[in-house]
């Protein structure tokens, strides 16, 4: 077989079928982000609304994940909960990512002082115990949802950086590069649209993580009374009003628990995927 005929069967092959875990990873984070929009319009409950003649229950036909000690149905609260799981999270990701890589591109093509600073900074960032000057603050502070996104934000964005700025120290020697120097491409241009192109899949696959560990972060936050409001329905929050109802009606806290594992997973799941994804693109190319 010649090489031509090797290269067009190879053009022409059909392409493999999709990972079937890949495939209910998506499926699973579609239902979820679905539920963070609509959550609260498909509960069958109010999920703020208080039963206190019914009390705590066991699952049943009515309430399919039982009832907690205040009578309020734990389906429609882990529905609508979807919402805070969802969006804090997200926003840590993507303004962690904004933020580092911005750094990160700085620091590896400038280098001299401007890395040496923002190194420095990322260095700080890194000595400091993350969870407790978060738990630190948002206490001195009265506590809230938004400042504990902000204050992740800060903490999470130093590792994106540092792995940006690896990434770019091996990208800006590369001849295209210099070529776009050359013909007197501006710094940012050549930032943004071909050194961040070529960073980007560590980057997405970095802020799948960042999510993940946000979420998890957040649910804590939250259980120690440190995130959203109380009453609010909200993961975290419900394995901590939930855990002493633990021999009662254990599903109080381990379904909004699963959730929180499952989530996590999932978004992690889909990192990787997409992290090979945007490699083999490039590699191809």
């Amino acid at each position: 077989m010649s090489a031509r005929t090797e290269v067009v069967s190879l053009i022409e092959a059909p392409r493999t079928r999709p990972n079937v875990l890949v495939v209910v990873t998506l499926t699973i984070l579609g239902l979820i982000v679905l539920l963070a929009v609509f959550g609260r319009l498909v509960s069958p409950y109010d999920p703020m609304q208080q039963d206190l003649g019914l009390g705590l229950s066991t699952p049943s036909s009515e309430h399919w994940l039982g009832t907690d000690a205040l009578g309020r149905d734990i389906l429609s609260r882990i529905l609508a909960g979807a919402a805070s799981a969802v969006v804090g999270p997200f926003v840590i990701a993507l303004g962690a990512m904004v933020l580092g890589n911005v750094l990160g591109l700085l620091a590896g093509y400038r280098g001299g002082r401007i890395d040496s600073i923002i190194m420095r900074w990322v260095d700080l960032t890194f000595s400091l115990p993350g969870t407790l000057v978060v738990i630190v603050v948002a206490g001195t502070f009265g506590g809230s949802y938004w400042l504990a996104v902000v204050l992740l934000i800060i903490l999470v964005a130093p590792g994106d950086a540092r792995i940006i700025r690896g990434a770019t120290l091996e990208q800006a020697p590369r001849p295209y590069v210099e070529a776009a120097k050359s013909i007197g491409v501006s710094e940012p241009r050549i930032l943004l649209t071909h050194i961040w192109p070529n960073v980007a899949p560590a980057a997405i696959a970095n802020a799948s993580i960042n999510f993940a560990g946000s979420l998890v972060a957040l649910a804590g936050l939250s259980f120690l009374g440190l995130g959203v409001a109380a009453g609010t329905p909200d993961w975290g929050l419900m394995v901590a009003e939930g855990r002493s109802l633990l021999f009662v009606n254990p599903v109080a806290v381990l379904a909004p628990a699963a959730m929180i594992v499952l989530t996590a997973t999932m978004v992690s799941i889909a990192g990787d995927w997409v992290y090979e994804r945007l490699s083999s693109r490039g590699m191809s190319r």
